[in-house]
């Protein structure tokens, strides 16, 4: 037997396991890269959705405050908005 087979051979077996190795860790650095790439990318989105979600909700208390407005009017026969006996029937 020579002993330089069985030392080349777990040479061999030591460089095959460092370059899996090393595979790996470069391909969870490439997820790792991916994901963090879409959190920022849900991030931003997110934060753009809050943003329109406080604008919607700003105009839905100026819309009831109008409405109250109106109706606070029409109950005092204050308001020029048109009743139902002010439209005109179908056929005009």
């Amino acid at each position: 037997m020579n002993s330089d087979t069985p030392q080349h051979e777990s040479i061999t077996g030591i460089d095959k396991s460092s370059a899996d190795l090393a595979k790996r860790v470069e391909e969870l650095e490439s997820r790792l890269a991916y994901q963090e790439h879409w959190l920022d990318s849900l991030d931003a989105t997110i934060a753009g959705q809050e943003r329109r979600m406080m604008e919607l909700e700003r105009i839905n208390r100026l819309m009831q405050e109008r409405l109250r407005e109106l109706a606070t009017s029409n109950d005092r026969g204050l308001g020029d908005a048109p009743g139902p006996e002010d439209e005109l029937p179908p056929h005009y």
